[in-house]
């Protein structure tokens, strides 16, 4: 991956939360933490 490819996906990631936080109050951000919380137990058990 380049640095103009890693700058261009790091800033749509950035809009797109920025969006969500304006349009949508952060929900979508608010699910995907809770989802990414319950991963990280389910592969701390495993571990």
């Amino acid at each position: 991956m380049t640095n103009r490819i890693a700058l261009w996906l790091a800033a749509t990631i950035v809009l797109l939360a920025l969006a969500d936080i304006f349009l949508d109050d952060g929900r979508v951000l608010l699910f995907l933490s809770k989802k990414i919380l319950d991963l990280v137990q389910y592969i701390a058990f495993w571990r």
